[in-house]
């Protein structure tokens, strides 16, 4: 016992939102210290042999920009981890970037994961988070951990229903008295969004466009129901019949139409958790409504579109980033919660 007050004052314990868009970091005392975008650029050589080249932030700069022997990859894809090795470099960087090499020794990590992952991808996660430092390795549902930083009484007896739009999958969760009561994992979300405006466009107009543009058409002009006034967007990509660079224009009701698939199938995800209600919470969902977090709920009036399919009240987080990591951090700051909502 002794040693306790050392530990305590030089241990930095992590809540970690591992997610396939972007990787989170919460210090207890501290909050958030890192956001950076889950990517890593290697460069392989003609032996196969990779080299890390940047992480994070560096590495998203890089992103389409560079030749066929340098790539950027997404270790994590539909919120699960893909390539395990690329995975333990980037979380050991992003980990090194924010501790002190001292405050590893008694590192303790929570990490936040899809509802829908498997037992093996599980431990994938375990291992990938003690090979970069920790000490000891937490899980804790997304949705828990959103519900909790989103504010909600998870504790009581009523209904809590919030829905996670993140950049690999969509999860629905009815959470009450702590305890999970329905939940739904569907593995589309931003990403699966930014792939339908690449593919429309390619099929529709013949031009081709990189990942960040269909993004960027995303967050700019996407949009899940009609607003008053159409709005239009130059679209710069190389033709597909002349190989020449040109520009076209889009509208935001084309984009709502190549957004369409996976808009509903969000929707049906709600839809399945709603029909799996008990009676008792289901009267409470009429009072307290939905509550929407994650990147995709910055995708505009996705949340009048559910209002407008469902009839019931859609609340969007402070904010919807960030809402899953806090609620982590939340758990971080009291370990005795993870009795409760840990996996």
């Amino acid at each position: 016992m002794i040693f306790d007050p050392v530990k305590n004052l030089i241990s930095s314990d992590l809540a970690i939102d591992l997610g396939t868009a972007n990787t989170l970091i919460y210090i207890r005392g501290k909050g958030i210290v890192l956001n950076e975008p889950s990517i890593v650029t290697i460069h392989e050589d003609r032996n196969g042999v990779r080299k890390i080249m940047a992480v994070g932030k560096k590495a998203e700069e890089m992103r389409g920009r560079t030749p066929s022997n340098i790539r950027s990859i997404r270790p994590l894809k539909e919120g699960v981890i893909s390539d395990f090795e690329i995975t333990e470099v980037m979380l050991r960087h992003f980990i090194k970037k924010v501790s002190s090499r001292l405050s590893m020794m008694w590192m303790r990590i929570i990490i936040s994961v899809p509802s829908g992952i498997t037992q093996v991808e599980k431990r994938a996660v375990i291992e990938s988070a003690k090979l970069a430092g920790a000490r000891k390795v937490f899980l804790v549902e997304e949705t828990m951990a959103a519900a909790i930083g989103a504010g909600l009484p998870i504790a009581q007896p009523t209904s809590n229903l919030i829905v996670d739009i993140g950049g690999g999958t969509t999860e629905v969760a009815l959470i009450s008295m702590s305890s999970m009561v329905y939940s739904k994992s569907m593995r589309v979300g931003g990403y699966n969004m930014d792939e339908a405006i690449i593919q429309n466009i390619k099929q529709k107009y013949k031009l081709l466009i990189g990942e960040r543009t269909a993004e960027l058409i995303k967050m700019t002009i996407g949009n899940a129901f009609p607003g008053s006034k159409v709005k239009r967007a130059k679209i710069k990509g190389r033709d597909l019949v002349t190989g020449i660079p040109k520009i076209i224009v889009i509208t935001d009701d084309e984009v709502r139409e190549f957004l369409n698939e996976q808009i509903k199938t969000i929707l049906e995800a709600l839809k399945v958790v709603l029909e799996q209600t008990p009676p008792e919470l289901a009267a409470d969902i009429v009072d307290t409504g939905i509550v929407l977090t994650g990147g995709g709920a910055l995708l505009k009036n996705i949340d009048k579109f559910l209002m407008d399919e469902t009839k019931l009240t859609i609340t969007i987080t402070d904010d919807p980033l960030t809402t899953v990591v806090l609620g982590s951090g939340k758990i971080l700051d009291n370990l005795n919660m993870l009795n409760e909502v840990g996996i």
